[in-house]
């Protein structure tokens, strides 16, 4: 079993920034794909980013150049920093461990607001 816990989101104006971070419960991160999704409501859940045990990143074409996934290996978290964020970012966040080898797993945090708005 895998606990992800995310933490940062709140309310910032367009054209700021917020950081979000995905703590895990362990270390996973050699093994496991790690995203940060988002969903606004009557809308399925989207893939924002995602980092593989590689160290390879994929975004989806609505963030590219303004978002950036990371991970701190010694804290077993990663990162989702959101620049020049846009009303249309708003959503609940929530990050996403899956395995990369072998059966699939997923591992889903609680997921955490982001409301981007003046």
């Amino acid at each position: 079993q895998v606990q992800l816990v995310e933490s940062g989101g709140g309310l910032v104006q367009p054209g700021g920034s917020l950081r979000l971070s995905c703590a895990a419960s362990r270390s996973i991160f050699s093994s496991y794909v790690m995203g940060w999704y988002r969903q606004v409501p009557g809308k399925q859940r989207e893939l924002v980013a995602s980092l593989t045990s590689g160290g390879r990143t994929n975004y989806a074409d609505s963030v590219k150049d303004r978002f950036t996934i990371s991970r701190d290996n010694a804290k077993n978290t990663v990162y989702l920093q959101m620049n020049s964020l846009k009303p249309e970012d708003t959503a609940v966040y929530y990050c996403n461990g899956r395995t990369q080898f072998g059966t699939q797993v997923d591992y889903w945090g609680q997921g955490t607001q982001v409301t981007v708005s003046s």
